[in-house]
Order: structure tokens, then C-alpha cells, then sequence
């Protein structure tokens, strides 16, 4: 009869235990973390709602430039001159600097403002020539008026008109206004398509819904290369019409 022989599994084994404890010990908190970021993705998508164009505010009566600001003459000749809804609803809550002091004059497409978010900029382009005679202060204290209500609480300037007529007789108005802003919210959504995916692939779980609908404030949980791409190849490129339905740029 052969001796009966022991053999300690532990030491057979050891090293294949060892791997498969250590897999697991790296795997579990790992997929808990995937779980936690998919659970915030959705819980940020949910509280921000979506963004359409239905969601799009563009009163009668103001007129837009291809910049996303507008500006409005009133009875007394002063024009009031603010952001766009299309732009607020893109950046989310944003703060004022660099703005143009009362007194100043400034021109058609020179900078009236910057709008910051965190340290990531945006310049502001005036959309007529005259000078500063009022900042609305309150946006100073209440940033959150031009989130919502970019055209009545929310507006940034009044300003003292020098060449209305030619200064706007190019711009968008009243239902030429809002087919513009659809335009000008698809043509967001194909920038975001190259911009994330130069930068930040990642993010595009956050800005785009389940069905591939855009969430609101997009550029908020954005980097700022996306915005600086932003600034160059959303705001200040003249956009070429393609179709019959596209509108011309604006000069």
C-alpha cells in the first residue's frame, strides 16, 4: 500500500488564489464606480432637463444677430441690447466681466462683454454702434435673471443708437427669428459632435439624453477648449447657406 501523502492545496494554489482575490478586489469597486457615474449622468440629466427647440423663447418685435445677441428700440429711441435665449440655455449660469462702462461708445461687432463660467470665457459682441447710457446692475447680484428671463429682467445694456436702420436691417426678426434659432440649435448640436469628441469624448453621456436629445446648459459640464471652439467656430463663423431654407449671414 502506497503512504498516504498530504498535499496542502495553499501551496499548489497559492498563486492562482492570490490573482483571482486580487481581480476581484480591484473589479468590485471599480464597476461601483461606473454604477455611481451613470447614476449622477442620469440624475444630471434628469434635473436639467432637455433641450429643444420648442423650449426656445424668441419674442416678437427684437432683433437677433447671428452673434445670439438681440437688441430692442424702444419708445423713448434708447435700444436695450442682451443674449439671446439660445445662448443662455446653452451656457447655464454665467457671470459678467470686461463690460463696457457707462459713457463709452462702442460699434457694431466690438466687444460690449465677456460672460464667464468658472474661468472659461466667452466674448460678447455688441449688435449696434452707439453709447453706453445704463448697465442693467441688477445681474450683478442676480446672475441667474438672464437664465430666466433673458429679454425682459435678464437684458445687459441700454444704449443711445447712431445708425439703427443699418446697423439691424440685416438681422432676424419675428418668425424669420425663430426658424433661425432652430437653425442655429441643429447647427449646435453638429459642432458638439467634432468639438466633444476632440476633447472630451466622455462627456458626451452628460450633453446628450439616452435618445440622443441635447441636455440643457450643455457647455456648463463642458472643458474649456470646447468653449474656446465655441467663441471661433459656432459664434463668430459666417455660416454658408446650403438649401433654399437656410438664411443668408448676416453682413
Amino acid at each position: 500500500m502506497d503512504p498516504f501523502t498530504y498535499n496542502n492545496i495553499f501551496d499548489t494554489k497559492g498563486i492562482e488564489y492570490l490573482v483571482i482575490i486580487t481581480f476581484f478586489v480591484i473589479l468590485i469597486p471599480f464597476w461601483m464606480l461606473l454604477n455611481r457615474q451613470a447614476k449622477n449622468r442620469k440624475q444630471l440629466q434628469k434635473s436639467l432637463g432637455v433641450l429643444t427647440a420648442n423650449t426656445l423663447k424668441v419674442p416678437q418685435g427684437l432683433f437677433f444677430s447671428r452673434y445670439h445677441t438681440w437688441t430692442h428700440l424702444e419708445k423713448s429711441g434708447v435700444a436695450k441690447v442682451g443674449l439671446d435665449d439660445l445662448l443662455v440655455h446653452l451656457t447655464g449660469e454665467v457671470q459678467f466681466s470686461n463690460l463696457k462702462k457707462l459713457g463709452e461708445k462702442v460699434k457694431k461687432g466690438e466687444l460690449l462683454a465677456e460672460i464667464n463660467q468658472n474661468g472659461k470665457l466667452l466674448k460678447i459682441y455688441s449688435p449696434i454702434s452707439g453709447e453706453i447710457i445704463e448697465a442693467n446692475t441688477q445681474l450683478a447680484n442676480n446672475p441667474e435673471l438672464l437664465n430666466q428671463d433673458p429679454y425682459v429682467k435678464g437684458w445687459m445694456f441700454k444704449v443711445k443708437p447712431v445708425s439703427w436702420v443699418p446697423d439691424t436691417n440685416s438681422y432676424y426678426l419675428a418668425d424669420d427669428a425663430t426658424i433661425w434659432a432652430t437653425q442655429e440649435l441643429e447647427r449646435f448640436k453638429d459642432f458638439l459632435a467634432q468639438s466633444v469628441g476632440k476633447y472630451s469624448p466622455m462627456s458626451s453621456n452628460v450633453v446628450l439624453q439616452d435618445g440622443g436629445e441635447l441636455v440643457d446648459q450643455p457647455l456648463s459640464s463642458l472643458p474649456n477648449e470646447v468653449w474656446q471652439d465655441f467663441q471661433k467656430d459656432f459664434l463668430s463663423k459666417k455660416v454658408l447657406c446650403r438649401n433654399k431654407n437656410c438664411f443668408r449671414d448676416q453682413e
